[in-house]
């Protein structure tokens, strides 16, 4: 059963972590809940859930695009936003597809600038909806051109969560959805199943974590917004504590009970079958504490040691040679976990009468 993550958690969890995430505006909702939630113990409200592009949101800043320039619900619309304190960092690029000149220009700055420790990223309603119908196979080349170069990017600490796209409505009333492709409407909710599938399988095929999403909010639809495409602050709270607690497993952290009465935070290193001989920085002897661009203040230690070496990746290999096929990675057996059951719907807004019986 999902717990709940309170300020305190998150904002050590994700001490002097460079946070970014990718997608649409449900990504954005992401960022905003986790930079509100970096801050304080509430929800989002429904005006910032619907606003886009503002020049500031909780004391975060507009970088590029939104209301610096044309706002238009067109495919080249950006809007590239930051979240930044002595020890937090996060941001969020809008994207309307999973690969393109511009998701290059992404990643070229993560490969010349500082490096991401996590990456929230999704992209597919757009994907399947606004650039052709026969998007299937355009759709898998194109995750797996971006997977290969987030591959070639990243460094083997940096950790990347692949969110499922949630359920769509059967009626859909959404910016993304111009007049032109208004027909597509009732269709886009079995698309997306479609595009999950593939999304997910290439994500873990390339050693990348998968949050199916989409499964955990099947019986939870009721939080949806009217349009049927975007979802409300419960919601979204949800998705943070799901994608934290996610983190603190991949980091070998443990959450302290937010119900034990307790004020501050104890994170405990799990058990781990590769341990590190620590210096009393918390940091291995030879590993350099360096955040090129930020000031002094961002990498300054002041929690116990242990928290900054708990992340064991479960990476073991590097991609090599360019190949664009999948390389072969350990499977994650904490993430997309197969439970055996017998076959039902389940994207339906109740459940299967046979759950019920004794």
């Amino acid at each position: 059963m999902m717990g709940q993550v309170g300020r305190n958690q998150a904002s050590q969890l994700l001490h002097n972590k460079f946070v970014v995430v990718l997608g649409d505006s449900i990504q954005r909702s992401v960022y905003k809940d986790l930079v509100l939630l970096l801050q304080k113990d509430a929800y989002l409200t429904s005006s910032q859930l619907k606003s886009k592009g503002e020049l500031s949101f909780e004391n975060d800043c507009l970088v590029e695009g939104g209301r610096l320039g044309p706002m238009n619900n067109g495919t080249s619309y950006r809007e590239v936003r930051q979240y930044r304190t002595d020890h937090h960092l996060v941001r969020f690029y809008f994207v309307t597809r999973v690969f393109s000149p511009y998701m290059k220009s992404i990643l070229a700055d993560f490969d010349h600038g500082l490096k991401p420790d996590l990456i929230i990223v999704n992209s597919c309603v757009w994907d399947v909806s606004r650039y052709s119908r026969e998007w299937a196979l355009e759709y898998r080349d194109n995750l797996c051109k971006f997977f290969v170069q987030l591959k070639n990017t990243l460094p083997e600490h940096s950790m990347v969560v692949w969110n499922m796209t949630m359920p769509l409505g059967k009626k859909l009333v959404g910016g993304f959805l111009v007049p032109e492709i208004q027909h597509v409407g009732p269709l886009l909710r079995f698309d997306v199943i479609e595009a999950n599938f593939c999304g997910a399988t290439l994500a873990n095929e390339f050693g990348f974590d998968v949050l199916d999403m989409h499964f955990q909010f099947r019986f939870s639809l009721h939080l949806r917004t009217n349009d049927g495409v975007h979802w409300n602050a419960v919601a979204h709270r949800k998705m943070t504590c799901l994608m934290l607690e996610h983190a603190a497993q991949a980091w070998a952290v443990q959450l302290s009970n937010p119900d034990d009465g307790k004020t501050g935070y104890l994170p405990q290193l799990l058990q781990s079958p590769c341990p590190q001989t620590l210096n009393s920085s918390g940091l291995k002897p030879e590993q350099p504490r360096q955040h090129n661009g930020f000031g002094p203040q961002f990498y300054v230690e002041d929690i116990p040691p242990p928290f900054t070496a708990g992340y064991r990746s479960f990476e073991t290999d590097t991609l090599g040679g360019g190949d664009s096929s999948a390389p072969s990675w350990p499977v994650n057996n904490l993430v997309m976990k197969q439970k055996h059951r017998r076959p039902y719907n389940p994207y339906t807004r109740e459940k299967p009468r046979y759950l019920y019986k004794n």
